[in-house]
């Protein structure tokens, strides 16, 4: 192999890996999800999600996917995985319409986590009604997923959980834009600056397991963080969220997922003092 066609292999290679670091596993998630559903029973429904494709073969035979139940009997409850360190900031965001749920997006990230020692930048976050995620086999009326994501590709979902009651102030600062996505078929709405801090959690218990997206492909390896205290939000707010996407079900929520002897901890401050 001659001197230049080995540097020109190096090239090639050199920018595979560079491609492979900066395209975020978190736009793998489905961007347009009209090719699937949540009809149980229907051809593009949960339990088909990973014949349709085959790069989302995971969503069939994945040992880590997600969502499962959070039940306390199953749950090791420690000290010393730390408080969860946000360092956000308000960012332009557009909410979009990607067929089954809506997404806020933020255009350059607005801010960090950090989790043992890695920063995983907030990109977007989005609802499902019921919650995914389950407490004691006790579906909630609402979940929004935060999605983060470290410079090497690693994804980290914040999760918080609602149950009906007051409005949810982050939701309530939304409506204006909600109702005007639920009145027009435009996929990308203009929303301008959105501070995540709004977003409240409320608590510094949270749940902690390794998971997966939730949509297809159902990447494995995200890192979930479940907050333990449940918030509030309004019926009127739970059904927005859900008008807003033009689609024929009541439902955006994945069944719950095997376990598969994987640990679940609840993470509990020593001080108590939450």
């Amino acid at each position: 192999m001659g001197k230049l066609a080995i540097q020109l292999l190096f090239l090639i290679t050199f920018l595979l890996v560079l491609v492979s670091h900066i395209l975020p596993i978190a736009s793998q998630e489905v961007e347009d999800e009209e090719e699937f559903d949540y009809n149980p029973d229907g051809e593009k429904g949960p339990a088909q999600w990973g014949r349709i494709h085959p790069e989302w073969g995971a969503c069939s035979n994945g040992s880590m996917q997600s969502p499962i139940d959070l039940l306390n009997e199953r749950v090791d409850i420690v000290s010393h995985l730390g408080r969860l360190n946000r360092s956000y900031k308000p960012g332009n965001a557009t909410l979009r319409n990607r067929g089954h749920d809506m997404m806020l997006k933020w255009e350059s990230g607005a801010g960090t986590i950090e989790i043992n020692g890695t920063e995983y930048v907030l990109n977007q976050c989005h609802w499902h009604s019921p919650s995914e995620h389950t407490i004691n086999g006790k579906r909630l009326a609402l979940e929004v997923h935060m999605v983060h994501e470290s410079l090497d590709g690693k994804v980290a979902v914040v999760g918080i959980l609602y149950k009906i009651g007051r409005p949810d102030s982050f939701l309530s600062s939304l409506t204006e834009q909600l109702q005007s996505v639920a009145g027009t078929n435009e996929r990308d709405t203009v929303v301008g600056i959105v501070d995540p801090r709004n977003i409240k959690i409320g608590s510094r218990k949270y749940y902690r397991y390794l998971g997966s997206l939730t949509i297809p492909p159902c990447t494995e390896n995200v890192l979930w963080t479940i907050v333990k205290k449940v918030r509030t939000a309004t019926r009127e707010q739970v059904r927005l969220l859900r008008v807003a996407v033009h689609d024929d079900s009541d439902t955006n929520a994945r069944p719950l997922q095997p376990l598969n002897s994987r640990p679940v901890k609840l993470f509990v401050p020593e001080d108590k003092d939450d």
